[in-house]
């Protein structure tokens, strides 16, 4: 397991990004600490995603050391007050993340099995990026976002990750939607990145596989 998680991490990345997102609605109930736990061990699977790429491991690892210690004391205490200080560790770690295995898919023509894996990690760790931007733009502006169900609460990690999917693949499905102006502003950013990802990075790779198979009949 561990010999393939180096060699094809963004393979082992991404299922367990999409391992998570079956999970997370049945550790909701449970308290932060198994939350806390299994995002220790994503920052772990991020970390090897990184250090594939042509990014500086190190910078990496300076945002996952905060962010880890933070969620080892969430799990600890079980409390979520430092929830807003390790998302905002998190937010930048995925998105330097996601920049990270975008410039390996970019650095040149050739397509490999990791590579077309890490089209769809590349994908979840943005999502995952922005659902950790929402969750502390929640924590400085309470209300920034309402739901179908009750409207006036908090949203969970849950909701705050499925409208960051939805938004990312322009799904739009407006069960969780932004309020407040700057909430809205930070979900314009995201509706951005998703057509922009579509447009550049998957049609590139996808012309590039085309052209592989042509040249091979």
């Amino acid at each position: 397991m561990l010999r393939l998680a180096r060699r094809e991490p963004s393979a082992i990345l991404l299922v367990a990004q999409l391992a998570s997102v079956l999970l997370y609605p049945f550790m909701e109930d449970k308290g932060r600490a198994l939350f806390s736990l299994l995002g220790i061990a994503i920052l772990g699977l991020v970390l090897l995603a990184v250090r594939s790429s042509p990014a500086w491991t190190w910078f990496g690892v300076l945002l996952a050391i905060p962010a880890g210690v933070l969620l080892v004391i969430q799990a600890v205490t079980g409390s979520d007050d430092l929830l807003p200080y390790s998302s905002a560790f998190e937010a930048v770690l995925y998105f330097y993340a996601a920049g990270a295995l975008i410039a390996y898919m970019l650095a040149d023509h050739d397509v490999t099995r990791d590579e077309l894996f890490a089209v769809g990690a590349t994908f979840t760790l943005v999502a995952w990026a922005f659902a950790y931007s929402y969750t502390v733009l929640q924590a400085i502006e309470p209300g920034s976002f309402t739901a179908a169900i009750d409207p006036t609460g908090e949203r969970t990690w849950t909701e705050l990750l499925f409208l960051s999917f939805t938004t990312l693949s322009s799904t739009g499905l407006s069960d969780v939607i932004p309020v407040k102006a700057f909430a809205r502003s930070v979900v314009m950013l995201e509706q951005l990145a998703g057509v922009a990802y579509i447009a550049i990075v998957v049609s590139r790779l996808v012309g590039l596989t085309v052209i592989r198979r042509a040249n091979t009949d």
